[in-house]
C-alpha cells in the first residue's frame, strides 16, 4: 500500500439512537462528534438501526419513519430529476413548430 493516502483506520462508536447501545468497530468514518467510554474518547456515528434494533433481529415489528429519507432523497436527487425532465418536455415543443 502507498504511505499518505488511505484514511486513518480506528475505532469508533456505532450509537443505535433507538436502543441507546453503543457498539465500538474499527472504521475509517470520519465524524465531528466524539464520546468517552469507559475512560477513552472514541469518535461518534449515530445511526438509526442496528442489529440490536432492527425488527429481523429481535423479531418484534417497528415503525421506521421513513419520512426523513424520503425528503432526504428529494432534496438530493428530485433537483436532478426536475432539470432533467425540463428538457424533455421542450423537445416535442419544437418539433411540433417545425
Amino acid at each position: 500500500m502507498k504511505p499518505e493516502i488511505h484514511p486513518e483506520y480506528r475505532p469508533v462508536v456505532f450509537q443505535d439512537q433507538s436502543s441507546g447501545d453503543n457498539i465500538i468497530v474499527g472504521s475509517t468514518m470520519q465524524t465531528s462528534e466524539t464520546i468517552t467510554l469507559d475512560g477513552v474518547e472514541y469518535p461518534l456515528a449515530k445511526v438509526e438501526l442496528s442489529n440490536r434494533s432492527h425488527p429481523f433481529f429481535t423479531g418484534q415489528m417497528k415503525i421506521v419513519d421513513t419520512a426523513g429519507r424520503v425528503e432526504r432523497f428529494e432534496r438530493r436527487y428530485g433537483a436532478r430529476r426536475k432539470s432533467a425532465a425540463a428538457p424533455a418536455e421542450d423537445a416535442p415543443a419544437e418539433a411540433d413548430e417545425s
